[in-house]
């Protein structure tokens, strides 16, 4: 026998949790194949390219939830080298970004060997505090499968927070528009 309350619940939790994403439709900018424009949202996002493992699926075949953030990062070091500026570089100046905060919704699974399209894009700047947003893609399809960000506090090689490197800064000042 089926509650009120539990119908209620997934009424609400699936008007909050829309699981259909609103659509992302990349448009090469300016004839370069990293940097794409959202059609429908307008913003520039910097994309790479990468295949699943086979060691990144789980027994269920499908592509295991944590190694997402594999992939943000793989996006998320590509955009910084392809902006001459690799993490290797920050850390070498004294500087570190930890993670302080990470969110994903996933929409569709990826398989092994799947392609997939992961744009990433700087998107909040505060005084010691920095936003990557992310959308991967099915390279084949353009299906999304996730969406996410993550947060992160710049540190001095001691782990005492301090502001942004002003190469960082730049970088976010000079993201396409």
């Amino acid at each position: 026998m089926r509650s009120d309350s539990g119908e209620q619940t997934a009424a609400l939790f699936s008007e909050e949790y829309k699981m259909k994403p609103k659509p992302f439709i990349p448009e090469i900018l300016n004839g370069n194949e990293q940097y794409v424009r959202d059609k429908t949202g307008g913003l520039v996002w910097h994309r790479c390219e990468n295949r699943t493992l086979y060691a990144d699926t789980d027994r269920s075949q499908v592509v295991y939830h944590s190694n997402y953030l594999h992939y943000f990062e793989f996006g998320r070091a590509s955009l910084m080298r392809e902006a001459a500026y690799p993490y290797r570089e920050i850390e070498e100046s004294g500087y570190v970004y930890p993670i302080i905060e990470i969110s994903v919704k996933y929409y569709n699974p990826l398989y092994y060997d799947d392609l997939m399209w992961i744009h990433t894009r700087p998107s909040q700047l505060e005084r010691v505090r920095l936003q990557f947003d992310y959308i991967i893609t099915h390279a084949e399809t353009n299906a999304i499968i996730c969406k996410g960000f993550t947060r992160h506090c710049a540190t001095k090689s001691s782990g005492n927070p301090t502001a942004v490197d002003e190469k960082t800064v730049h970088l976010w000042n000079t993201f396409p528009k």
